[in-house]
């Protein structure tokens, strides 16, 4: 993890938080995640489609470093076409109102099989937007595993 200088902001995003969409398919971002947004200066986000049936969502700078890092992966490789145009092709800018919501659009919502209540995670320097029942699974599937998991990366 990054230290963080003096004066300097940290643009972390962490917690778990339940939510539920709008009639109008709009999500209120946790206040802490627009703080830290609002801290770092970042209007806007960016949501694209995630792995494990979520969705991504980063701040516009954090974004742009990902484009950067995925545009340097050779086109010419089959699973890197697949993947930039699956990722890329699901993105949307999200600028959130003066309430905090932003508009989640149908097809990153049938993506995740998003309906109605959402778990909204923060994964360091992203934010990931879940189906409430697809993070109870995921969990589910994934906390015993925790300490091997960890086991297995710190040894690396």
């Amino acid at each position: 993890m990054k230290v963080v200088q003096s004066g300097e902001v940290e643009k972390v995003f962490y917690g778990e938080f339940l939510h539920s969409i709008d009639r109008k398919g709009r999500l209120i971002l946790p206040a802490k995640f627009r703080e830290v947004a609002k801290n770092n200066f970042a209007e806007k986000f960016f949501l694209t489609r995630g792995l494990d049936k979520c969705l991504f969502m980063f701040i516009e700078e954090e974004w742009r470093a990902q484009e950067n890092k995925f545009r340097a992966i050779s086109f010419t490789k089959q699973q890197s076409r697949t993947f930039n145009r699956l990722y890329f092709s699901g993105a949307q800018e999200a600028v959130p109102d003066r309430q905090g919501r932003i508009l989640l659009p149908q097809y990153l919502k049938d993506y995740a099989e998003i309906k109605k209540d959402v778990t909204i995670v923060g994964v360091s320097n992203r934010i990931e937007i879940w189906s409430q029942d697809k993070w109870k699974e995921f969990y589910g599937n994934s906390r015993q595993s925790f300490e091997e998991i960890a086991e297995k990366l710190m040894d690396a």
